[in-house]
């Protein structure tokens, strides 16, 4: 079956910077719902338009293409005070940008998740880019499977199953999936 909308892709991938520097190697395969449906970056599902199992390429993203360009805009200085203890580097809180206001344009604004950098005596640096803004990306594939997706994953927008979307399940456990897309609903 060739990759067309509405195709359940499965595909086991590698990730590294443009320099071969590896950042994950996909312990699980990449599942995701083909056709538009924001499931993964649009360059990598270009380049898997059409294809079929066993289909193999590496795809290098830039920034704009990946995660964004790194902005320094995303990087706060808040008092200790404002922070549960203990608080530790590589904590994150969710909260809005700098120059968040009570607009109509802002309300529409998402937060962001911010994470500690840095502890200081009574200061907290905080940053709310992606690990990987910034960074270009080496996306090795290769294609698994593909199936036809079901009526309700197409209504849903996304894969359930294995590797795909539970719904109603109590486990949240994404241990090593903090690079991959996921659908926030």
């Amino acid at each position: 079956m060739k990759i067309v909308k509405n195709s359940v892709v499965t595909a086991r991938y590698k990730l590294t910077d443009a320099q071969d520097n590896l950042i994950e190697d996909g312990q699980e395969p990449m599942v995701y719902l083909h056709g538009g449906y924001d499931n993964i970056f649009p360059k990598i599902e270009e380049a898997l338009e059409g294809k079929e199992v066993g289909f193999e390429t590496t795809l290098q993203l830039n920034p704009e293409d990946a995660f964004g360009d790194y902005d320094a805009a995303l990087v706060k200085v808040e008092p200790r005070s404002r922070f549960p203890s203990p608080l530790e580097v590589g904590m994150q809180f969710e909260g809005m940008p700098e120059d968040a206001d009570d607009s109509d344009e802002s309300s529409e604004e998402e937060a962001h998740i911010f994470t500690v950098t840095d502890i200081a005596d009574d200061k907290v640096v905080l940053d709310g880019n992606h690990p990987l803004a910034g960074i270009a990306l080496r996306f090795s594939l290769t294609v698994d499977d593909v199936r036809a997706a079901t009526d309700e994953e197409i209504a849903h927008g996304h894969v359930h199953g294995a590797h795909g979307h539970h719904h109603d399940d109590d486990e949240d456990d994404d241990t090593g999936n903090e690079y991959r897309s996921h659908p926030i609903h």
